[in-house]
């Protein structure tokens, strides 16, 4: 898919509303239309890459602000782990069709809000 076409492309541009959380030079983040818990947040770069099976070396900083943008996010939104360990949440990477991908704009999923099984699929 061409960056012109996607979806979350078109989110970061401001051509498509979304209900923003967080946005810098690198990254935007917003809530998912289709939530699977109370907290379902989109953490999207605002390059445009695949996914995760086509990250170049180049890319390792801007994942690892992906990861820092949700712990943050998280904190605010009161999901962050307490003293005694109780709360928190789950962080996704969907790789590929077969596990889950439908948009193919690296982004990466921050649920929560609820408890959470294990296995997840």
């Amino acid at each position: 898919m061409e960056e012109k076409d996607c979806i979350f492309c078109k989110i970061v541009r401001g051509e498509v509303p979304s209900k923003k959380v967080f946005e810098d030079e690198k990254v935007y983040a917003f809530h998912d239309i289709n939530p699977v818990a109370p907290t379902h947040i989109l953490i999207v770069p605002k390059k445009h890459i695949l996914g995760v099976q086509t990250l170049e070396p180049e890319d390792e900083c801007l994942v690892g602000h992906m990861f820092y943008v949700a712990r943050k996010i998280a904190e605010d939104q009161g999901l962050a782990p307490k003293e005694d360990l109780k709360g928190g949440y789950r962080l996704v990477f969907n790789v590929g069709r077969d596990a889950g991908q439908s948009v193919f704009h690296l982004h990466l999923h921050l649920i929560g809000g609820r408890h959470m099984g294990w296995p997840p699929g």
